[in-house]
């Protein structure tokens, strides 16, 4: 989430503080991160630079809020489906989820979190530690659905929920890059079905 240090008191603080990020998230998303500046951000928004100081250190904090509020869209995107990763019933209808959501995006955009990790990881230690707790939030409702599949005896005693789960985001990572490139959701139907065998091996 954002960072709490920043978070403002009053609900007109937060409602202006929501909007420059938000705004920042679309110019991100649109410009890449090395593309934006904050004057980029006032301009979108209308905010005065004492505004943007107020609610932000420096442009690389800004940067860091726009990761973590990406992963907070990634997520809710998928809504209460992550909350039910504990059937092979519900890990289906996640994976037809996600191939829908592409076939509706027509392809375009890959994962959010995935294009930070690209423009930020080798050169902001922070944003790369911000982008893997991204991954970690989206990756522990995985691990958490198999861990209740392995109690009830629908995994194997000695499957391995964390192993499973990172194989499965490595999956999803893949196959929505691939989806990105070459415009064709079917790459990461592929790439689920994939992890949806991987996932059987350890079935009991």
């Amino acid at each position: 989430m954002a960072q709490a240090q920043h978070e403002p008191a009053t609900k007109r603080g937060r409602a202006t503080r929501e909007r420059i990020l938000h705004a920042a998230a679309e110019l991100v998303a649109e410009k890449g991160a090395a593309g934006v500046s904050l004057d980029d951000v006032r301009a979108r928004t209308g905010a005065s630079r004492s505004q943007l100081y107020h609610y932000f250190d420096d442009r690389d904090d800004l940067i860091r809020a726009v990761i973590d509020v990406t992963t907070d869209a990634v997520l809710d995107v998928q809504g209460e489906l992550l909350d039910h990763l504990d059937s092979w019933a519900g890990i289906d209808r996640w994976f037809d989820f996600m191939v829908q959501h592409q076939i509706a995006e027509q392809a375009r955009g890959g994962c959010p979190i995935g294009s930070l990790a690209g423009q930020l990881a080798e050169s902001d230690p922070e944003a790369r530690a911000a982008i893997a707790a991204g991954f970690d939030r989206w990756e522990v409702h995985i691990r958490e659905g198999l861990t209740r599949m392995k109690a009830r005896g629908k995994l194997r005693k000695d499957a391995d929920p964390a192993a499973l789960a990172t194989a499965t985001m490595a999956s999803i990572q893949g196959g929505l890059l691939l989806t990105q490139v070459r415009r064709e959701p079917q790459q990461l139907r592929i790439a689920l079905n994939a992890a949806r065998n991987n996932l059987r091996v350890a079935a009991a």
